[in-house]
């Protein structure tokens, strides 16, 4: 019913019904929220969720900010609204310029902002005093044109949303079975008998999950739930689409929830595992717990891994996981009777400093059955946005492979950088030493989505031009350059025309498939660009007539674009005709096929030590959140039903002990301030909550906790920000109830 509210009230009854009619459809659009597969086959009339039914309304609002917007409200005054305020704003409908000292962004022609962005491009001393930001919004083929012409510009920089997100799956599953993807389809969970939820809230961040999970439960699956919260829709869940739950009926989700410490997942995992091989001792070759042929015949580095194990305590288990020895046993023993299970995770598991180790740990566990190539398992990091999968497929990255260049070099016949170019982490520092001078975003809210808010706004402000192509206002917009753009864009709900009439885009899911989506309504303004659009002129006004690419084309036809992908990335040949079938395609992906892409062709063991956590006797370990009306850095409403929130997002959830060892009670006024390298970092005027949650663990909603994330803490091997290793200490506000801004409001002036 709230989904249905939003909707209403943001489209009208009319609108509301043709436009959720094509969500997630084989003849409609994709979501613009998460990437959770869509079924085969048969789809539902209403295959959306809350939160996806909310992302549509957001961007089919009948709201404007146009120019009369924007002439009323100056950058400070817009800067003191909350990120929800922003967001109830409404669609942007034409390029806006804001002018050197000036306090008000003002309309201008494309032209004149194309103009613009390629003489600030072109006067710089080298390509890489540029970035180009990506996020997971973006279409497969505005991908892939965004990053041929960032390379034929002459950069790798290259930054994206994933950066911040599931680098770490990538970088860790990459050497651990080949591949940076997940190894599943929706299918297989269907097949499965233990589902992992590991570092992972579906209730929130991908609720259609949710309904994949019940089946699975209902039939007799077990599904461990591994958080430091207790999520409630893992408790419970009623289906909103089916009769029964409607009726009244419950599915229990989780058959068992393991409250494991904050970044405590390698010391239970390697529990679980010592457990397993213990167990497989004692049992001998009669009774195996291990896939022992599996093993032999499909991996490596199994002795040393096992060495590892049985030389690791279990004091150091138990204390760092804080979980007792009998929970352990008997999470080891549901995968002990496992024959298919599936492992699933998010940024629970990748945003820490060990992340990388994190994935692995879990790759470990699945190479110890024999859970990957094979039906009803295998390993499922879960994607968060609607094509953050599909930009990195297209080439979005800063450190593409060298056959990933070597085919684009040939096919447009030029000599792409073969350096590294800067990440996320890296360009916020590089605009903060000057080193970069134009930031690019293709959709995004960097600043609200970056870490060490207050560092991230400085950087951004000594740019000479920052650029953001967007659907709606945000944070980003008003966190500024000497000069800025805002180039509004069609959004996913919308049609695309061209000469040729409409036309469509393909994005990946979280599982590997590709798949059209069409807009269906008529856009929010006559003067928005397609993200092709948008890119093709940029690059013609920037590189000159005397480029020899087909920008023009590209952007007048989008089967040209698809005709050049599937001559340069993999699994693509054909793309125009395979794109066209009802659903799309799969791409291809060795492991889920049992064929391990490694440099020896087998599956590798990874051992990791544990974590040690020693934190002082007043200090805590924090964790980012989202609410449940929150996607991403996008806020839709400023409660938090299934954590007990009413109203109000700066809150910090802690144990009953923790709050008392302070001599604090639920509701009373804190500051939490983060500790890291000798520098202390404070958000101000947060209200205390207890919560089912370890102690000496807390948590807080992002973006307003990410002025607390140091920029210099990161994953090992994946340079992801640690926003869920935050050393912090909480004590009573030191500003009255009211008087304490948000720091995230504060940044933008």
């Amino acid at each position: 019913m709230n989904a249905l509210w939003v909707s209403l009230t943001a489209m009208g009854a009319r609108r509301s019904l043709g436009t959720l009619a094509n969500v997630n459809q084989l003849d409609g659009f994709d979501c613009p929220g998460c990437a959770w597969p869509d079924p085969e086959g048969h789809r539902s009339m209403a295959e959306f969720c809350e939160n996806g039914a909310k992302a549509v309304a957001s961007e089919a609002t009948r709201a404007r900010a146009d120019p009369a917007f924007f002439g009323a409200h100056s950058v400070a005054d817009l800067a003191d609204r909350s990120d929800m305020g922003l967001e109830h704003a409404g669609r942007l409908t034409h390029p806006m310029l804001l002018d050197e000292g000036a306090t008000h962004y003002r309309p201008i022609e494309w032209s004149e902002a194309f103009a613009i962005i390629a003489g600030e491009l072109r006067s710089l001393p080298t390509p890489d005093a540029a970035t180009f930001y990506t996020s997971g919004r973006t279409s497969n083929e505005a991908a892939f044109v965004y990053q041929l012409f960032v390379r034929r510009f002459g950069t790798s920089n290259l930054p994206d949303c994933s950066n911040m997100c599931h680098e770490s799956s990538g970088v860790g599953l990459i050497e651990s079975i080949g591949v940076g993807k997940g190894t599943v389809t929706l299918e297989d969970f269907d097949h499965a008998d233990s589902i992992w939820i590991i570092g992972q809230n579906p209730g929130t961040n991908h609720p259609r999950m949710l309904g994949t999970l019940a089946r699975a439960a209902r039939r007799g699956c077990e599904i461990v739930s591994v958080n430091p919260l207790r999520e409630v829709a893992m408790e419970g869940f009623r289906h909103p689409q089916e009769p029964l739950d409607v009726l009244g009926r419950t599915t229990r989700i989780a058959s068992m929830f393991v409250p494991v410490r904050i970044n405590g997942d390698i010391a239970f995992f390697k529990g679980v595992m010592k457990e397993v091989l213990e167990e497989d001792a004692r049992r001998g070759d009669g009774a195996a717990v291990v896939d022992r042929d599996f093993i032999r015949d499909r991996t490596e580095g199994f002795e040393a891994f096992a060495a590892d194990l049985r030389a690791e305590s279990w004091e150091v288990i138990l204390g760092q996981s804080g979980l007792t020895r009998a929970q352990v046993r008997g999470a080891a023993e549901v995968f002990m009777r496992s024959r298919r299970a599936i492992f699933c995770w998010a940024m629970g598991i990748t945003q820490h400093a060990s992340a990388v180790g994190n994935v692995q740990t879990i790759a470990n566990l699945a190479l110890l059955g024999g859970h990957v190539g094979r039906k009803g398992a295998g390993l499922c990091p879960v994607r968060g946005h609607s094509n953050v999968q599909g930009d990195r497929t297209m080439g979005v990255s800063e450190r593409m492979p060298g056959w990933f260049l070597d085919a684009l070099g040939k096919e447009f016949a030029f000599e792409p950088a073969r350096g590294h170019g800067l990440d996320a982490v890296e360009s916020i520092r590089a605009m903060h030493e000057g080193r970069v001078r134009v930031f690019v975003g293709l959709g995004g809210n960097f600043v609200g989505a970056s870490p060490d808010t207050a560092l991230t706004a400085a950087a951004l402000r000594r740019c000479s031009l920052t650029v953001q192509v967007s659907t709606k206002l945000n944070r980003s917009h008003l966190v500024t350059g000497r000069r800025a753009l805002i180039l509004p864009c069609l959004g996913r709900t919308e049609r695309d025309r061209g000469a040729g009439g409409e036309r469509f885009v393909s994005v990946e899911d979280s599982m590997g498939k590709v798949h059209a989506s069409r807009g269906v309504l008529e856009p929010a303004s006559e003067h928005l660009l397609g993200e092709v659009a948008i890119v093709a002129r940029l690059a013609r006004a920037t590189l000159g007539p005397s480029d020899a690419l087909e920008w023009e084309r590209f952007e007048a036809d989008y089967d040209r674009i698809r005709d050049r992908i599937g001559r340069v990335v993999p699994g693509f040949q054909g793309y125009n005709g395979r794109v066209r079938q009802p659903g799309g395609f799969y791409v291809p992906n060795g492991p889920r096929d049992g064929v391990f892409t490694t440099p020896t062709g087998r599956a590798r063991f990874v051992a990791h030590p544990i974590p040690r956590w020693a934190l002082e006797p007043d200090r805590l370990l924090l964790m980012t959140i989202r609410s449940h009306d929150q996607f991403n850095t996008t806020v839709y409403g400023d409660g938090d039903r299934y954590r007990g929130v009413r109203a109000g997002r700066r809150v910090i959830f802690m144990s009953s002990e923790d709050l008392a060892s302070r001599g604090l009670r639920t509701g009373d006024r804190v500051d939490i301030t983060s500790h890291f390298g000798g520098r202390a970092r404070t958000a101000h005027g947060f209200t205390a909550a207890e919560y089912d949650i370890p102690r000496g663990c807390a948590a807080a909603y992002f973006p307003e906790t990410n002025v607390l994330v140091p920029i210099d803490s990161v994953a090992a091997g994946s340079n992801q920000p640690a926003s869920k290793s935050i050393v912090v200490t909480v004590h009573r506000a030191s500003a009255p109830v009211g008087a304490a801004s948000e720091n995230t409001r504060r940044t933008s002036r």
